[in-house]
């Protein structure tokens, strides 16, 4: 098994090159009973600095597994990784990840999980109370500081880990089916607010993997689809910004690439 290797180029990722590469990436784990598996092999993929990327494909694909190697979660076992010039276990203080379930801490209030993050990093009291505060009104949640995670719907949690996870203003947001557990309404809507969360500020990179062929091609610039262990597709999402989520798939080329996509997988 080949050992992976790295070669740094902090200087390019920070001027707003290529965010995210990979090069001949590759996993491969142990079966309990003996042998090994291969997850993904020979991955190819540059991310620039600001692109929305979606991973999109069938179960058990390696969708999460590239988004775990992207983390550090996951170390490769063949090819090379760098995520802003460096490793990506250097560059962890940069990245965020969101998960499909909200994983909100039941002994904190929506305030004090925003704030979880900032208190790690060490982030003095009163900033991060500020910085909670802020989040929390910029998903509409003004007024639910003080409430319990108990207290909150499905859907208002999933906007406290939203906050929770821009507020450590992360140079790339990992997400991992986070709207997944959502009703169809619900979803919609929180969708929509990371939609304008994304495109009003400085637009980080974003790596989202998702099952859902319309909510990829919605949200993202560019839609990476994964089979048997290796990238099937690339394409990019040339739909006009900013998007509204109800009327994107009027959109003609929304439909274009949605028969497109279901034709392959």
């Amino acid at each position: 098994m080949n050992s992976p290797t790295l070669h740094t180029n902090t200087a390019n990722a920070q001027r707003f090159g290529t965010m995210i590469s990979l090069r001949k990436s590759g996993v491969t784990f142990a079966n309990p009973e003996g042998g090994s598996r291969t997850v993904l092999h020979d991955i190819d993929l540059d991310v620039p600095a600001g692109q929305f990327v979606a991973l999109v494909g069938r179960s058990g694909c390696g969708k999460t597994t590239l988004l775990n190697m992207i983390a550090a979660l996951v170390e490769p076992s063949s090819g090379a990784i760098e995520v802003r010039g460096t490793s990506p276990r250097d560059a962890r203080p940069h990245l965020g990840f969101m998960l499909a379930r909200d994983a909100l801490l039941p002994w904190r209030t929506a305030q004090g999980n925003v704030e979880y993050g900032l208190e790690l990093r060490g982030t003095d009291r009163a900033t991060r109370r500020q910085v909670a505060r802020d989040w929390l009104g910029r998903v509409h949640l003004s007024g639910s500081e003080r409430l319990w995670p108990w207290q909150l719907s499905q859907g208002m949690r999933q906007r406290v880990a939203l906050a929770r996870t821009w507020a450590l203003d992360p140079d790339v947001l990992l997400m991992d089916e986070p709207f997944a557990a959502l009703d169809a309404r619900t979803r919609v809507s929180v969708q929509q607010e990371f939609l304008e969360l994304w495109q009003s500020g400085p637009q980080r990179t974003v790596v989202f993997v998702t099952h859902d062929l319309g909510e990829a091609i919605a949200l993202a610039d560019r839609v990476v689809l994964l089979g048997e262990g290796r990238i099937l597709d690339d394409v990019e999402v040339d739909i006009e910004r900013p998007r509204d989520l109800e009327g994107v798939a009027a959109h003609p080329r929304y439909q274009e690439l949605y028969d497109r996509f279901r034709a392959s997988i």
